[in-house]
């Protein structure tokens, strides 16, 4: 049997939320020793049984508890502000082998056209609207990684991220929607493409970024696929017999629904017309793999069920509302 000191040490930011669990998930069954560094406050005993280590700390404040510590790699799962990310670097430095940061797709400067890792991306100002601030401060702390380690440096671009323990229901409310049964509003047109990748499989690839000491950047999502498809695979994963009525995104724009996600999965805003056609041949050619979409539905659909659906203002569409759409399409 491996010594505990002889198996590699992990460093996760994080890591009791989403991407974070599932990274944590990944490395325990990988063999890894891992230490989380949080403020303690989600979760806090989540992986108490298999005896993670927590240090608990504020990446704000106080990051003392990571004082003369040494790790092979650090997993930043939790850095969305420039200023926070060169704390924990400065805090860090050498004693980390390897930094691999989770990024997002979202720092590119343009999304009406594909994109692919060389893209042009966001540059922070103070006239940025929310959705792009977030981008461009994620490109900013990508920027401070990638000077800080060089080589040693992974940046990690996930599109949507689907699966089970989602913060969001976007995913989750397809099929449970069609289970529900009646009249299924289907947003746009079903050749629209759809683009996401399970939690599972980002945390597989961010993982194998310290395994096989994978650097630089990676565009991480799943392949591009019309949304019809998407949708008759929940139908099918759920078995029912519901009726799929399609309005159009013109119709939904104007009944005044937000253009990007205003139902669940939809983007009918043209200035992110790409952004469900990432170019991922980059990662695909460096081992990016991803489990059936199948398998994908029945999980998030069963976790889905078993707490009991989401909480009332995280629905996707109300009934009410989504009826409210369909007469407005006829």
């Amino acid at each position: 049997m491996q010594n505990a000191s002889d198996r590699p040490s992990l460093l996760v930011l994080g890591g009791t939320k989403f991407v974070g669990r599932a990274v944590v998930e990944a490395a325990l069954a990988g063999g890894y020793r891992v230490t989380l560094f949080n403020r303690g406050r989600t979760d806090p005993g989540l992986f108490a049984e298999a005896g993670v280590e927590t240090l608990i700390g504020d990446r704000t404040g106080d990051l003392s508890a990571l004082d003369g510590r040494h790790w092979d790699a650090v997993i930043d799962v939790a850095g969305y502000l420039p200023e926070v990310v060169q704390r924990s670097v400065d805090a860090l430095g050498d004693r980390v082998g390897r930094y691999v940061f989770v990024s997002t797709i979202s720092v590119f400067a343009d999304l009406s056209t594909v994109q692919n890792e060389d893209g042009e991306v966001l540059e922070v100002t103070d006239d940025l609207p929310p959705i792009q601030l977030y981008g461009a401060n994620k490109a900013a702390c990508e920027r401070i990684v990638l000077d800080a380690y060089g080589e040693r440096a992974s940046i990690v671009r996930p599109g949507l991220i689907v699966g089970p323990h989602a913060p969001t229901a976007r995913f989750a409310y397809w099929p449970r929607r069609f289970r529900r049964g009646g009249r299924v509003l289907l947003p746009g047109d079903p050749a629209d493409p759809t683009q996401f990748i399970d939690v599972r499989d980002v945390a597989a690839w961010t993982l194998g970024c310290v395994t096989e000491q994978r650097g630089g950047i990676h565009l991480v999502t799943g392949h591009s696929m019309p949304i019809g498809e998407f949708f008759a695979a929940c139908q099918l994963s759920v078995g029912s017999d519901a009726e799929a009525v399609w309005v159009g995104t013109e119709t939904l724009l104007k009944a005044g629904l937000a253009p990007w996600m205003g139902v669940p999965l939809w983007n009918g805003d043209p200035e992110y017309a790409a952004a469900n056609r990432s170019d991922i041949s980059r990662a695909l050619a460096a081992g990016l793999t991803f489990r059936p979409l199948a398998e994908t539905l029945a999980d998030t659909d069963a976790w889905d069920t078993a707490r009991g659906g989401p909480a009332p203002d995280k629905e996707g569409l109300t009934a009410a509302e989504e009826e409210r759409l369909l007469n407005a399409g006829r």
